[in-house]
């Protein structure tokens, strides 16, 4: 890892009507609209839904790296990030993010110790730990299913 303080770099350009376009250096560029909460088309990433999609991707992130750290093996995490917009003094703002995380891992992994990951994941998330805003982490974790055999002739 690179020392501190890391600068990233994004714009947005857009008219009075349609879509919005969200660069950054050498990354493809995102066509983006307002939700349809927002009277936006639907369809189309919006800034709520980076927003939420960035908490959700920070976390698998952070979970790989702890989870390495620690030397657990693991097969797939798959993680939703619920963003709750409310009008707080007038204006609009995520109050709470509830991240759902569920972890696949091979049979006989320790249940106990891949919980204390993703506890330590969610804590450890750059993205999240740059909102305001409630935060609550709702896991579950499997194991694979075993593998059927068909009965010897």
């Amino acid at each position: 890892m690179q020392a501190f303080p890391h600068t990233y770099i994004a714009a947005a350009s857009g008219s009075s009507s349609g879509t919005v376009m969200v660069t950054s250096p050498l990354l493809p560029a995102l066509q983006t609209a307002a939700p349809p909460q927002f009277d936006g088309p639907g369809g189309m990433w919006s800034p709520e839904a980076l927003l939420c999609a960035a908490v959700a991707d920070c976390f698998v992130l952070t979970f790989r790296a702890v989870a390495r750290a620690a030397r657990f093996g693991w097969l797939q995490l798959e993680c939703q990030v619920t963003g709750v917009l409310e009008s707080v003094e007038r204006k609009a703002q995520f109050t709470r993010y509830t991240t759902f995380a569920t972890l696949t891992v091979p049979a006989g992994a320790n249940s106990v110790k891949a919980q204390e990951l993703l506890a330590t994941a969610e804590e450890g998330c750059l993205v999240a730990n740059s909102l305001r805003g409630a935060r609550s982490l709702q896991t579950r974790i499997v194991y694979p299913e075993p593998v059927q055999r068909a009965p010897a002739a």
